[in-house]
């Protein structure tokens, strides 16, 4: 599935507003009957263009208030500490998004807790235990701006 067509990149916009529009809803949407719709949604499932469906949660409402973007420079990129860095990374629920990256950091994370004690803990019980990373800058996250929008 090389190009999108544009009743397909309207599909996957009213799914990602909304996964849970019914099939007949989202079929008047786009201008198609329930059962082309439903068929071209399973198509971009089977492509993998839809890889799941999901929420939006508001976090702060969950407690979840501080946010922050951390740089992360690693001492060396040897092979078994890098593999060691990732799993571990993986394993943290307050990891929400990890990119391997060019520039001067090696790694970018997006990371959600309760507070700055809560980073704090997260930064010297984990982050800084780690044999890979040499060192993180921290950006405070003041307010979003833009979230997933289809290009």
């Amino acid at each position: 599935m090389e190009e999108i067509a544009r009743t397909d990149r309207r599909i996957l916009e009213l799914l990602r507003r909304d996964s849970r529009i019914s099939n007949a809803d989202l079929a008047r949407e786009v201008g198609l009957s329930p059962s082309s719709c439903w068929r071209r949604v399973r198509a971009l499932e089977e492509a993998g263009v839809i890889r799941g469906y999901g929420i939006s949660i508001d976090e702060e409402k969950l407690g979840l208030a501080f946010k922050a973007v951390v740089h992360v420079h690693l001492t060396r990129h040897d092979p078994e500490q890098l593999a060691g860095f990732i799993r571990a990374v993986q394993t943290k629920d307050e990891v929400r998004e990890c990119y391997a990256t060019t520039g001067q950091a090696d790694y970018h994370l997006v990371v959600q807790c309760r507070d700055l004690a809560a980073y704090n803990r997260f930064l010297e019980e984990f982050l800084f235990r780690l044999p890979a990373v040499a060192s993180a800058q921290t950006n405070l996250v003041l307010r979003n701006i833009k979230t997933r929008e289809i290009p």
